[in-house]
């Protein structure tokens, strides 16, 4: 019998189409296959930027420091309820999300988070960057399943787009004032 807690055990061919569950949703299979491969690859980045939200929340220090580390949870926690969403909504299609952290690390686009930093100014910058992929990543989304006819996948991508819009505004304002 196979151990299935064994270390450094491969991950499965992260390019192999998944399974699929049956369901009566009217998106068909193979669209419905397109769709939840695309939103796995985005949940990957999801979840990275989810910890990475934590690594700054954790992590900052300097004047601005209880500012910044409450703004950095509030901004993981609202990635946490984007994560949700895209996961569900890839069963709700009758895939099997994949957002375990080892997968998550293999897929992500975002750029690695600068462990070494600490200085509030430096975090902002870098949650920017994170935050402003993540962005454009979920505008491309919308794009992708508009093409795929599917609206509802549009529109949640559309949501997530606008808020991740939104905290990206809040974390710059803090680099944008003049002196």
């Amino acid at each position: 019998m196979k151990n299935l807690f064994m270390k450094n055990t491969p991950i499965a061919n992260l390019t192999e189409a998944p399974k699929m569950y049956e369901t009566e949703n009217d998106i068909s299979k193979e669209r419905r296959s397109e769709l939840n491969a695309l939103m796995n690859q985005r949940l990957a980045s999801a979840v990275d930027l989810q910890s990475q939200m934590k690594q700054a929340h954790w992590n900052v220090k300097g004047p601005s420091f209880i500012g910044l580390h409450e703004l950095f949870d509030k901004v993981d926690e609202a990635v946490e309820n984007y994560v949700d969403k895209i996961a569900e909504h890839i069963v709700q299609l009758g895939g099997i999300a994949e957002g375990t952290v080892r997968v998550s690390a293999a897929r992500t686009r975002l750029p690695e988070y600068p462990l070494e930093i600490a200085e509030g100014m430096a975090h902002v910058e870098a949650v920017a960057r994170a935050l402003s992929t993540f962005g454009q990543e979920a505008r491309g989304t919308i794009d992708e399943a508009n093409a795929l006819d599917d609206a509802d996948t549009a529109d949640l991508f559309t949501e997530v787009s606008r808020g991740i819009d939104q905290w990206l505004w809040f974390i710059e304002a803090h680099s944008q004032a003049t002196k």
